[in-house]
């Protein structure tokens, strides 16, 4: 059983071959700003779409492998884990992403 703190809902955000391969989207899920990103490989990645350093928006920026690059100061930020590059920046929120055929769905925390 999932703990409440660990329960999503699951919304669609656009189809898998509107997100460009490389560089992120900006949506609004569940009031959440978030950025979603797609690698070479065909791997889907959504962040919060604010840079916990000084509030960039990520979905300006880009994928260098796994990570998401600021587009301001040019912090990474693992796009799995959130963990900044910088040991004294704060990690940036990852959301669950699920591609059901060729929908993108984001994982958003229940309330």
């Amino acid at each position: 059983m999932i703990a409440l703190s660990e329960a999503v809902t699951f919304a669609a955000v656009c189809r898998f071959d509107e997100l460009p391969v490389g560089l992120g989207r900006a949506f609004i899920v569940g009031g959440q700003r978030i950025a979603i990103f797609r690698t070479r490989a065909g791997k889907v990645f959504a962040v919060a779409n604010e840079c916990p350093h000084r509030g960039g928006p990520l979905a300006d920026g880009m994928l260098v492998g796994e990570q998401v690059v600021c587009p301001m100061h040019a912090f990474r930020y693992d796009a799995t884990t959130g963990g900044c590059d910088q040991g004294e920046v704060c990690a940036v929120q990852t959301f669950e992403v699920e591609v059901v055929g060729d929908q993108v769905k984001v994982g958003i925390p229940a309330a």
